[in-house]
């Protein structure tokens, strides 16, 4: 289980993840560290793209919530974009659509919806 992970800093105090692969219990830890390098930054803005992450559990939920709260006490922003279907579901399910800014994926086929 492999996710690739690039990171763009800007100059407006944002960071843009864009992410590939799979979220999980082996990959997440790691994922963390990278974002908490920002997260308690005074109003950084944390950008996620997921437009391609194949698979994501619980821990990869774990790491969103940890995250968005460590910005939320310092006045950060979590922006979850280009969600694919499948992964959408997770954050609907959870409720987590209803407290964090998730942009869900314009074109999406449905390959990743079994």
């Amino acid at each position: 289980m492999v996710l690739n992970t690039s990171v763009e800093e800007t100059n407006d105090n944002t960071a843009i993840f864009t992410l590939r692969g799979e979220i999980d219990g082996n990959t997440a830890p790691r994922l963390e560290i990278e974002m908490s390098k920002f997260a308690e930054i005074e109003n950084f803005v944390i950008r996620v793209n997921l437009s391609e992450v194949t698979y994501m559990d619980s821990t990869g939920l774990g790491v969103f919530v940890g995250i968005y709260k460590s910005l939320v006490k310092v006045n950060g922003q979590l922006l979850i974009e280009e969600v694919p279907k499948r992964l959408d579901r997770l954050f609907t399910i959870t409720g987590l659509d209803n407290i964090m800014s998730i942009n869900r994926k314009e074109k999406d086929d449905g390959a990743d919806d079994n």
